[in-house]
């Protein structure tokens, strides 16, 4: 489906997104059957709950940037499934896959917060979250993403040469685990890394982070999809395989006595890191 602008409708992909759909599609059903007035409220109240909290995120978050914009409209005009038709990208892509304004603007934050100088993001899609980092950034900052899909790789580069930050980013593009052992072999170290790459190489690259000191002793690591539409926490049944490879990192994560973490309902899920 697309919109006026010929802009494709984004489906939702995170567990408050699928909630305010599945909420408003029951309120269509009920509200046609014999039910009390109040009940009726009641269900129009958790429905309007639900679809205004990520509408109102938006309103009170900091604009994203003119450059930033110009990357989310370009991704989400793409036609991804017809590249990866065509044999152009090494595996199915999607617009929803861009991590967005308000993770965008919160991994920002963390690196005005950490005072990070060298970030690593593992997995860059079409280079949003990049641009948002580099924009945190200080101006002798640098940031390397590995990114396994030339095309989106050359996607990404070509809309950081619209930004003054633009210069700060690094692409490395070939299979993430490849890029890591490199950079470990050159002795590189970074003071905050994001992981948003394929769901089940997530506890390989976290385990490489920290048994070959990637990650600096003060550093932070962000992982993206750790609540992946609500799968980890529903029943086994109900997973699939990115689901059950999500609930085993999260179960890893949780058990290993080197770190300490957070796991923050921000879109799709975001866990905080830090080693101990």
């Amino acid at each position: 489906m697309k919109s006026l602008v010929d802009k494709p409708i984004a489906r939702p992909v995170t567990p408050l997104g699928i909630l305010a759909q599945e909420l408003e599609t029951l309120v269509q059903v009920l509200n046609k059957q014999a039910l009390s007035a109040e009940i009726k409220q009641k269900l129009d109240f958790v429905a309007r709950l639900a679809s205004g909290l990520d509408p109102y995120l938006e309103e009170c978050t900091t604009s994203e940037s003119a450059a930033l914009k110009a990357l989310a409209d370009k991704t989400a005009r793409e036609e991804w499934s017809n590249r990866f038709d065509k044999g152009e990208t090494v595996v199915p892509l999607e617009q929803e896959m861009l991590s967005g304004h308000i993770e965008g603007q919160t991994l920002k934050m963390f690196i005005h917060m950490t005072k990070a100088k060298r970030v690593l993001e593992i997995g860059m899609f079409t280079g949003y979250s990049a641009l948002a980092m580099a924009e945190g950034l200080p101006a002798d900052g640098k940031l390397i993403a590995c990114e396994v899909d030339s095309y989106t790789a050359e996607f990404g580069k070509a809309a950081f040469q619209e930004s003054p930050h633009g210069e700060k980013i690094q692409v490395e593009i070939g299979p993430a685990q490849e890029t890591l052992d490199k950079l470990a072999a050159a002795g590189e170290f970074f003071d905050f890394v994001f992981i948003d790459a394929d769901k089940a190489g997530y506890v390989d690259y976290y385990n490489t982070l920290l048994d070959k000191n990637l990650l600096a002793p003060s550093g932070f690591i962000c992982v993206d999809n750790t609540l992946l539409q609500g799968q980890p926490y529903l029943s086994e049944a109900e997973r699939t395989a990115n689901g059950k490879a999500i609930a085993n990192f999260n179960r890893t994560v949780a058990a290993d006595k080197r770190v300490e973490q957070v796991l923050l309902p921000v879109r799709d899920g975001l866990s905080i890191i830090r080693r101990l």
